[in-house]
Order: C-alpha cells, then structure tokens, then sequence
C-alpha cells in the first residue's frame, strides 16, 4: 500500500527563492529544506527562519534528501518570461525533445554552452529530480511546479511524462487573483500526485476584468482583492505600473486602489503611486511584498530586493496549489 500523501512531513524546494512556496508548505506543517543560489534571496531566507541550502540545484539530488515526499519548484523565469530576451520562448521545443530523452533515460547534460542556455536548461531540472527518486525507489509522492504562462508546453510534456510513470498529473493555467492575491498575475503550473486523482484548485475568488464590478460573476466566488484592501494605510490611489502589457514598455497600465496590482516584477521599485492630493510616492518593499501575498513583516534582507519580491511565488496561490496536491481526494 503506497504511503498516505496526506501525510507528508518533508518537502525539497528547489529554485526556493525568498520562501513563496515554502511559507504555505511550513503553515501545513510540513519541513521544507529550500536549495537558491542567489545570496540575497538566501539572506531574507535565513531572516525569514526558512531552511536553506545556498547553491546550485544541479549540485545536488533526491538522495540527500531521502525523506522528502514533496518536491516543489518554480525555475528561473528570465529566459521564458514576455520581457524577456525570448531566448527560452524560442528553445521551448528543444527542451520538450530533451524531456523526452529524460523520460528514456538518456544523458543530458546539465549545463549549457552558454549563459542564456545554462539558466534554459534549470527548467528540466525539477523532471530529473522526479525521475531519479523514481528509480532510487523514493518517488515523490506530490510535486507542484510553477512558471510564466510560457512554458506550459514543457508541463503538458511533463505531466504526460509522469502519468506514463504512475503519477496522476494535470497542467494548466492559473490566476493569481481567483486565489485572492492582490494582483493579476497568470502562472502555468504542474500538480501531480502518486495516489487520487491531481487537479488544479478550484478558484476561491472571481477574476478580474477591467471595468467590471468587483460584484460582478459567480456569486458563489468571492470578490478579487484590490490593492486598497491589501494596503488600507496608503487611502485612495492611482498606479502606473512599471509592467507593460505584453511586456510592452509602452503599454503601461493604470489602475486605481480598488482594482488588483499588475504584474509585480523585479522593476516594482519604478511602479509611480499617485495619491488624490497629487503626491506621488514608491511602495515600500513591504506593500511591494504585501501585493504578492507575503506577510507585512516578512524580514525582506540584502540587496535588490525588488527582484527578490518580483520572482517570487505568491504565497496564498502557494497555500492553494500545494493544498490540491495533497489534500486531494486519495484512493483506498
């Protein structure tokens, strides 16, 4: 009989970032060891009093982690994003083909020719980790991966993959704010679970819209959250977000204090706040942060900070993505 997923008490992060998956993993009362490479991101780890491994995933296996049943990750996503350079957008059917080679067990290397290449291939790391433990005999019995809505492709390959392993697998797209994150912010995202049936969460809140009442919609969701309800001190505002549609810098959106933040991304320090008296001022790194879910005092340590908060997981979309992982209906 295989092991109860409910059960799970330790977890693996890798690409760990300043904690958004690893929060909501502590508050289910699971231990999570987090492998970041960058050292900023490791030093508001450690305030945050997360258990951190600073260095290379790729250093590193589901052998040193032999009691660990939840593999977590969202890679780096400079190279897919859409203010990206492109470079992973344009690689995503060499990294479909090298899954595959994966899932035959044939070599591939783990570093790339280049700088732009090596950070495209970090996104097979989280599919080598699971077949590996796999064939060790210590499979994991949840993962829960995360990325820009890009790279959903290479999760379809995946969830096909690890339903061809045993896994029952679902990838799709999600919305930050139908999970109650102040903020419109679209992952593509992979749940897959040994025993019962993986599913994406069902929305808690109903999706936004522009010009549409946040009353609006099914009646049996809640309403978005709006940036005034995450931040009551600041009073009514208008936002020009650093964010273009598109990522296009010249399509840059306002939005007021009752509608959902952008997109944060590592530029929310550009993001213009303009109050009703006409002043104008910058969201301090804890309203930045409060705009992607986390505590108001989480301890935000060394530098760029507003990269730390951009790349990171929201921790409420976390709580929900890990919760339908694990508390999913499991069979007898």
């Amino acid at each position: 009989m295989r092991p109860d997923i409910t059960a799970i008490t330790q977890a693996v992060d890798l690409f760990a970032g300043v904690g958004g998956l690893d929060l909501p993993a502590r508050g289910l009362g699971i231990d999570v060891t987090g492998i970041e490479k960058s050292p900023d991101a490791c030093a508001t780890r450690r305030s945050a009093g997360l258990t951190t491994i600073e260095g290379d995933v790729r250093d590193h296996g589901p052998a040193d982690f032999p009691d660990a049943r939840l593999l977590l990750g969202g890679p780096p996503c400079q190279p897919f994003s859409a203010a990206g350079s492109g470079a992973g957008r344009r690689a995503l059917g060499d990294i479909v083909a090298l899954a595959h080679r994966l899932s035959e067990r044939t070599p591939v290397a783990r570093h790339g020719h280049n700088g732009v290449d090596d950070l495209i291939r970090l996104v097979l790391e989280p599919l080598r980790w699971a077949l590996d433990a796999l064939d060790a005999g210590r499979p994991f019995e949840a993962i829960v991966l995360e990325q820009v809505p890009t790279v959903l492709p290479v999760w379809n390959t995946y969830a096909a993959i690890l339903r061809a392993e045993g896994y029952s697998a679902v990838a799709g797209t999600v919305r930050a704010e139908q999970y109650g994150v102040p903020q419109t912010r679209k992952r593509a995202v992979l749940i897959a679970r040994r025993t019962g049936t993986a599913a994406l969460p069902a929305p808690t809140h109903r999706p936004y819209a522009k010009g549409t009442p946040r009353t609006a919609g099914d009646p049996r969701l809640l309403p978005w959250t709006s940036m005034g309800d995450a931040l009551p001190g600041r009073g009514p505002f208008t936002v020009v977000s650093n964010y273009g549609t598109g990522g296009d810098p010249k399509a840059r959106g306002r939005r007021t204090s009752g509608e959902p933040s952008a997109t944060v991304t590592g530029k929310v320090s550009r993001t213009r706040v303009l109050a009703d008296d006409g002043t104008e001022s910058r969201f301090t790194w804890a309203e930045a942060g409060a705009l992607q879910s986390f505590p108001a005092d989480h301890p935000w340590s060394g530098r760029d900070i507003g990269q730390q908060i951009g790349n990171a997981v929201p921790p409420l979309l976390a709580h929900h993505l890990i919760t339908a992982a694990i508390d999913g209906a499991d069979e007898a």
